[in-house]
């Protein structure tokens, strides 16, 4: 049971880790920003893309975030096991 407990805490303390840290991504002058719990943080778009270049980009490098993030995060839980 208090192996139990203890591994409880080190997945809680990863989790609070994991949250502090941030990615992005850009391209094509669009950045994205993004912390550990997938939250969005900042978004910078290129006004000299037009409205459907910057929706194609917004959409290609979020994708790539996200990905980005998940792939980091399963490494360290991969650490922890």
């Amino acid at each position: 049971m208090f192996d139990k407990l203890q591994q409880l805490k080190q997945l809680r303390d990863l989790q609070q880790e994991i949250k502090k840290e941030k990615y992005d991504a850009e391209k094509n002058g669009i950045k994205l920003v993004m912390n550990g719990s997938l939250e969005l943080e900042e978004v910078r778009l290129n006004p000299a893309l037009s409205q459907e270049e910057q929706e194609r980009t917004l959409r290609e490098a979020y994708n790539g975030l996200i990905k980005k993030v998940q792939t980091a995060m399963a490494q360290k839980f991969r650490g922890m096991i």
